[in-house]
Formats: C-alpha cells, structure tokens, sequence
C-alpha cells in the first residue's frame, strides 16, 4: 500500500522590501525599528542623502523605496524622478515622506511618479499602510493634504476655478457611469478597498474599473485621474 503523499507545506509571501532614504539618523531608525517589525515588511537598504538612495534603489530593486525631500547631494523630488519619473523604462514605486506640508511639494513628488505622499506626523500605523499600498501598485496620499491639494493644484493649473459647472471634454471612448462613479471616489482620495466597499463591488473590479480609466483618459495613474476630474468638474467635495 503506498503511503499517502504529504500535504505541501505552505510558505509566507515574500515580504515587501524597503529602501529608507533620509538624512536624519533618528528618522532612519525610527523607520526600520516599525517597519521590521511588521510581519510582511523587511528594510533592505538605508541612505542618508539623494545620491546614495538613487544608487541602492536601482541596485537592489526594493519594492517601495521612501524618500525624504530635503536630502542633500541631490534632494526627494530629483531622486524620485530619476527612479519613478515619467520616462524611467523600469520604475520603482515610492512614497514621499517629509515634514513640509507645501503643496509645491506634494505637486513635485506626485508629477515625478512617486505612488504616495505622507506627512512624518501622521504615524506609524499610516506609514505601513502607505508601503503596503504602494507595493499592492495603488497609492496613499496623506488625508489632510489629499482634498486641499487637488483642488488647488487643478485651480492653479487652469488658472481659474474650473470645478463647478465645469463640463468633462468629449472622450473618444466615453466613461461608463460606473467609471465615473470610480473616478469621483478616486478624486476624493479613497483607496481601492474603501471604493470596493462604498460601491458594493470586488476590490479586483475596482481595479479593472481603473484600467479602463487610465486607457481612455490617456493617465499614467491615479492622482492624474484625481486631477482630470477635479479640473473638469467631476467632483463635489462636500
């Protein structure tokens, strides 16, 4: 009689692996010292300026890389576009991190192709899930600066206050009702999951919902998506 062969034994996924780039000694430790100890994260590589986290980040190919603004030999903003910049044939996901709450800031990381923007202040908690989401491709922008900045910034773009009564351009492949629904939320600075919950659909056809977003309004990602229907009257903040 043969034996019964054994069950495979299941294995952990890998965990996300973080570069920590900052020039302060005791934000680095901080950082690694939380981030380790989540089960699903290992830090990989630390920097203390631009440079050196440019160079580990396309060495080491992490999964999120979080960057300061304020580094020297070459700062967040530079060093996020060289790694995740419009152009970059294989971009790295990063999330900004900084003290400065100014818009030219959030604007810069943002257009530069970092996938999420957090204020130092807003916690551990916020910080593992800004990684986590950045490592799941969707991105986390930090709640008190979401709203306010896309609404200024697509206001500064236009010059002029395009949000109410504003029309959307005629599309090639208009929006479906629902994609629009998606859109709205998107602006408004759910994640994925909330938009899942909010509109009593799967999480995998949210994301297919984005997709097809992306494709017909010609964006690279989710805040451009934000932008397009704040400057086109699509939302109602209130």
């Amino acid at each position: 009689m043969t034996a019964p062969t054994p069950a495979p034994v299941p294995t952990a996924a890998a965990p996300i692996r973080v570069l920590i780039a900052d020039d302060q000694d005791m934000v680095r430790t901080g950082f690694r010292f939380f981030l380790d100890a989540q089960p699903d994260m290992t830090v990989v590589a630390e920097a203390a300026d631009g440079e050196e986290a440019v160079a580990l980040a396309r060495r080491l190919r992490p999964d999120v890389c979080l960057l300061d603004i304020r580094m020297p030999r070459l700062d967040g903003l530079e060093a996020t576009r060289l790694l995740a910049g419009p152009g970059v044939e294989d971009p790295l996901r990063v999330v900004v991190v900084t003290t400065f709450d100014l818009d030219e800031y959030v604007y810069g990381a943002l257009r530069g192709g970092a996938c999420g923007f957090l204020l130092k202040d807003s916690g551990p908690i916020l910080l593992a899930e800004a990684v986590r989401a950045a490592a799941a491709g969707d991105s986390l922008v930090s709640p008190s600066v979401t709203v306010r900045l896309l609404k200024h910034l697509t206001e500064q773009e236009d010059g002029r206050a395009a949000r109410a009564g504003a029309s959307a351009p005629a599309l090639a492949d208009p929006l479906t009702d629902r994609e629009l629904e998606v859109v709205r939320l998107v602006a408004l600075g759910r994640t994925n999951a909330e938009i899942a919950t909010e509109l009593f659909v799967s999480l995998s056809t949210v994301k297919t919902h984005l997709s097809s977003v992306q494709v017909k309004l010609g964006t690279r990602n989710r805040v451009e998506i934000a932008a397009w229907a704040w400057r086109h009257g699509q939302v109602d903040p209130d």
